[in-house]
């Protein structure tokens, strides 16, 4: 019987140099190791005028993402929820290498390449689920877009100058009716994303939940909400409004809304799989600590 040999993408920002470097190195790990490495068409372009790329496979010529074993993400968290488009129906999980500022989806940091790769080839790694949302806009009863995101769905108005009329929902229930830029409906791992940026609670990755964060609303009550993940949240938009809306899912893919549009937004069934290297011991508070770059300092810890 044939062994099944393994392939992993190297998905990459290739717009900068240092990234590019980084896929070559990690290219000639994988392929020392007995990997075959994967590029995308155009990043083989482009990886291919700083290095050797023969023995890389191409996506969607010589393999297709069923036969992947992982990806791994040279980037930022916008390359990462690239990535996770790709894959998102398959079950390959994703391996982010921050080549970015924050990058909170990221697993490892440029300067640890080397032993990463070393984790890949030998298959040392753990699989963490994350919740997704799923979307759909409804018009006069019938479904007209169907999406889904990682981070967020975001409704937000189309002209600058003009407020989006609103009537906000839970559970099939109206909560509250208000004037604002828009409404962003995020996950836990979204929740250190734009929600963050509008004010909404920073939420553990481990708690399947929703966030409710308005944007700029003219309410009195108009504070973030968290919901459990059996809850549907929908947005109305009202025919009086001003403003033409649009949904935007994880800030990659927008739809136009029209006037009268219902934007329904529940938990997906299909999570997000992230591949995981460090321990139970790299816990999430020391991650937020890290990244935010927060002071700690004079911290005793307990029974000290």
């Amino acid at each position: 019987m044939t062994e099944r040999r393994r392939c992993v993408l190297i998905l990459a920002h290739t717009g900068r140099d240092a990234t590019v470097d980084a896929a070559a190195s990690a290219l000639a790990m994988l392929r020392e190791g007995g990997v075959v490495p994967v590029l995308m068409p155009a990043d083989r372009v482009d990886i291919a005028a700083r290095c050797d790329v023969d023995g890389v496979a191409v996506l969607g010529e010589d393999v297709e993402v069923d036969d992947l074993e992982l990806v791994v993400v040279l980037g930022g968290d916008g390359t990462i929820l690239r990535a996770a488009e790709l894959v998102r129906n398959s079950d390959v999980p994703l391996l982010g290498v921050n080549m970015g500022h924050v990058g909170f989806l990221a697993e490892a940091e440029a300067d640890d390449l080397g032993a990463t790769i070393a984790r890949v080839i030998e298959q040392q790694w753990d699989v963490e689920l994350r919740r997704a949302v799923a979307v759909r806009v409804v018009v006069d009863d019938v479904v007209v877009h169907e999406d889904w995101a990682l981070n967020e769905a975001t409704v937000e108005k189309a002209a600058r100058e003009r407020m989006l009329e609103v009537v906000l929902e839970v559970d099939e229930r109206p909560l509250s009716s208000f004037g604002c830029d828009g409404i962003v409906v995020s996950t836990p791992t979204g929740s250190t994303a734009y929600a963050f940026s509008a004010g909404g609670p920073v939420v553990w990755p481990t708690l399947d939940a929703m966030l409710v964060v308005p944007l700029s609303a003219h309410a009195l009550f108009a504070r973030p909400l968290v919901v459990p993940p059996t809850s549907t949240i929908a947005v109305e938009v009202l025919r009086r409004t001003p403003a033409t809306g649009v949904l935007w899912c994880d800030g990659r893919r927008m739809f136009e809304l029209a006037a009268g549009a219902r934007i329904e937004i529940s938990a997906s069934p299909r999570p997000v799989r992230l591949a995981r290297i460090h321990s139970a011991q790299d816990r999430f508070t020391d991650r937020l600590v890290r990244k935010f770059d927060l002071p700690v300092g004079g911290w005793r810890g307990p029974g000290s």
